[in-house]
């Protein structure tokens, strides 16, 4: 920039810019007692490492947290159509019964479908197992997301003072 023919403002703000960006990675440096650039670079690996495996099991608590709760949608729209479904079969398959309530019949047979779907060959929980295990899910997800947050703060920090050491040093060694 200086190159460009930026004026001594500018140099004197990149001066105390990077003083404070070499302050920062020091003091993150000493925090972490990183005394390399070798152990820098591990300690930037290892937070990425740590959020990203995070991620994925943010990705899989929310995956799992999406299929129980479809599947206890499928299950309460069931409950509420199968007995027009009996009424349906009462009637022995009546079609002036079909005709009126077409609607909900069609509500059942998808209902059903979709459980059939979800739960491909495995046997349906009962209910409450549903529901206590979606509380224990959406709890997880949210210690996830708490822990997730700082990692990523930690990623982002140990980045960006990698980064700021390599500019640095470069910045020392072209003076």
């Amino acid at each position: 920039r200086m190159a460009q023919g930026k004026g001594p403002a500018y140099e004197r703000w990149a001066k105390v810019y990077n003083l404070k960006q070499m302050a920062a990675a020091l003091q993150f440096m000493r925090e972490h007692q990183i005394s390399e650039y070798d152990q820098l670079t591990t300690e930037a690996e290892a937070a990425s490492t740590r959020f990203h495996a995070l991620t994925e099991q943010l990705r899989q608590t929310e995956a799992d947290l999406a299929y129980t709760s479809e599947l206890m949608g499928a299950v309460v729209q069931y409950a509420k159509t199968r007995p027009v479904f009996d009424g349906y079969k009462a009637a022995l398959y009546n079609k002036k019964y079909l005709a009126e309530h077409e609607e909900a019949l069609a509500s059942y047979r998808a209902a059903k479908a979709a459980i059939n779907e979800t739960l491909d060959g495995t046997k349906l929980s009962k209910m409450d197992v549903l529901k206590k295990e979606r509380r224990e899910l959406a709890e997880r997800k949210k210690k996830l997301y708490a822990q997730y947050r700082i990692a990523q703060q930690e990623k982002r920090e140990a980045v960006a003072v990698k980064a700021n050491v390599k500019t640095l040093a470069l910045i020392a060694v072209y003076r």
